[in-house]
């Protein structure tokens, strides 16, 4: 009864003070604004209910594996509807589709030449750009990429924890990653925090397993770590943990004896690693250096401008449980002198100690911060009591992630893009003419969601970008979307069009998509000439008063060309 009630008070604390959470994507403050409360206290005591069944059962211990992947799978693949909420997502598309449009040799030898690199790393865009080369441009078959990424993460994590420490550590960490709500709303996003996650946990355990095995595990621990640090350039200072593990591993080894032998190993990851890592640098050497000076000057001092507060990201996008638990462990730790919490505790430190405050940079160290909270967990000595937390952990937290989150998501303004693709995927023919009409005071380069529309269509898209106002050079200095300033249309959107505005052999015209700030009052001169013809208008204007860039599209078409 008493953590059936804790569990609402973790509800109805942060949501009375819900503006203080200065989210920049969910904050409490949106995501709950009108909300029902009470409603959704009855949701979460339906939610309690289900861990008290589940609780009794003898899941999820009889197959953890199986079941923190399947709890991660299904829970994350109800988020896919989730329209693209993130304006970097244009440029991972960007860079995937030039690899399927030119191939592998193209993308590697343009990366950070015609193809623009900003300050990115190439490996998930490299992958993202396979499976469109293999499947086509779905972006369905990316989510189910990226949340089986997701879930193998979880099922990571309890390999982790088992490797670490016991069985109970590891499934209670698979849970508690699951208490974080904030993550669901990542999972079906074409960015790269989800996998760069996994990589670098995969970097984890391999090396745990390498030093205490050998064999296989050497090499596998070498390419995990290179997979993470050819994933984003924030996980080489997280790489880090790394070194810690290694020096808890060799110093315990020594006690049985396998100090040397687990020193040599590795070394030995860590030396085929450098070799590895080194000539991929040295490949792109001057991209590399333009990169890091660009994050040295422009993206270090920015995140002080756009950092979020520590109270938002551990009590309002991450269940309190699981803070409080992770800050428990530390004092459990502390009193059992355990040299292993190192490993877990390092990548938290380091975020506190840099002063990282950006959910999404901080998001690598969430499953450390999982196995943290499970070993605090522990610490409820009645093995039911501790079994039935951790479950309305995971559960309440879905509850949050669904009834709020993922409506909120589904309200904003992007999802228009995502509307009108599908939409014109309901019209005849191949093709799709795409305008983009200049906004009055852009905080963005409104071209960078071309891009996001062609991600949910299938239509072939023409666009060439029109001149418009641009921002003064101080705000492109420090505006955290600089970068869609440096867009540069890529070639595939700029095919000839025949006079006539109807591709040869077709007998209907090429629909058009206007996208703009508002709703189309009056469309330019020559815009009117290209729609002449296409009677039929759809409009998609959902607009939002929380973010500064809103999008509309209106799509111009022949009517009777549509198949609904």
């Amino acid at each position: 009864m008493l953590v059936s009630l804790l569990v609402l008070l973790c509800f109805l604390l942060p949501f009375s003070f819900r503006t203080f959470d200065d989210n920049r994507l969910t904050s409490w403050e949106w995501v709950f604004d009108g909300a029902n409360v009470v409603r959704m206290v009855f949701l979460l005591l339906g939610g309690i209910s289900l861990a008290y069944l589940l609780s009794r059962s003898p899941l999820p211990e009889r197959a953890p594996s199986l079941f923190l992947f399947m709890a991660a799978f299904g829970s994350a693949s109800l988020f896919r509807g989730e329209p693209e909420a993130i304006v970097d997502a244009s440029r991972y598309f960007t860079q995937a589709k030039y690899l399927s449009v030119y191939g592998v040799g193209s993308f590697l030898s343009e990366w950070g030449k015609a193809l623009p690199a900003w300050t990115d790393m190439p490996l998930i865009p490299f992958l993202y750009g396979l499976i469109f080369s293999l499947f086509g441009e779905e972006r369905g078959v990316l989510q189910i990429f990226t949340t089986t990424l997701f879930s193998l993460t979880v099922v990571l994590i309890y390999r982790t924890g088992k490797e670490l420490w016991d069985e109970e550590v590891g499934v209670y960490a698979g849970t508690s990653f699951l208490g974080i709500p904030y993550l669901f709303t990542q999972v079906p996003l074409m960015m790269v925090d989800v996998p760069s996650t996994f990589f670098l946990l995969l970097s984890v355990f391999t090396l745990l397993k390498g030093i205490r095995c050998g064999g296989k595990w050497v090499p596998l621990a070498a390419f995990a770590a290179l997979f993470a640090f050819l994933s984003k350039y924030s996980l080489w200072m997280m790489l880090s943990v790394l070194g810690i593990a290694g020096a808890v591993l060799v110093q315990q080894g020594r006690a049985t004896g396998e100090g040397k032998e687990r020193l040599h190993r590795l070394l030995s990851v860590f030396l085929l690693f450098a070799l590895l890592a080194g000539g991929s640098v040295l490949l792109k050497s001057g991209v590399v250096a333009d990169q890091l000076r660009l994050l040295s000057l422009y993206q270090k001092p920015g995140l002080k401008r756009w950092g979020e507060s520590y109270l938002s990201t551990f009590f309002f996008q991450i269940h309190p449980f699981v803070t409080l638990a992770a800050a428990g462990s530390v004092f459990a730790a502390l009193r059992k002198k355990d040299l292993t919490y190192l490993i877990v505790v390092w990548l938290i430190a380091l975020l506190f100690l840099l002063q990282i405050k950006r959910i999404r940079y901080s998001l690598p160290a969430f499953p450390m911060f999982a196995l943290m909270a499970s070993y605090g967990l522990r610490e409820i000595r009645d093995k039911g009591l501790r079994k039935f937390t951790a479950l309305c952990i995971m559960i309440c937290s879905l509850v949050i992630a669904l009834f709020a989150y993922r409506p909120f998501m589904q309200s904003i303004s992007s999802v228009n893009l995502k509307n009108a693709g599908e939409f014109l995927d309901t019209i005849q023919g191949k093709e799709c003419e795409v305008f983009v009409l200049p906004y009055g005071d852009p905080v963005l380069n409104p071209a960078v969601s071309v891009p996001l529309l062609d991600l949910y269509t299938r239509k072939e898209i023409r666009f060439e970008p029109l001149p418009g106002p641009q921002p003064p050079p101080e705000i492109r200095t420090v505006s955290p979307l600089r970068f869609t300033w440096e867009y540069r249309n890529p070639p595939y959107y700029s095919r000839p069009r025949p006079r006539g505005h109807t591709p040869k052999g077709a007998d209907h015209p090429v629909p058009v998509a206007v996208i703009s700030e508002h709703p189309v009052k009056e469309l330019p001169a020559f815009i009117r000439e290209r729609v002449k013809g296409l009677s039929a208008v759809r409009s998609f204007t959902v607009s939002d008063d929380i973010f500064l860039h809103q999008t509309v599209v209106t799509v111009y078409y022949r009517q009777g060309t549509g198949n609904q």
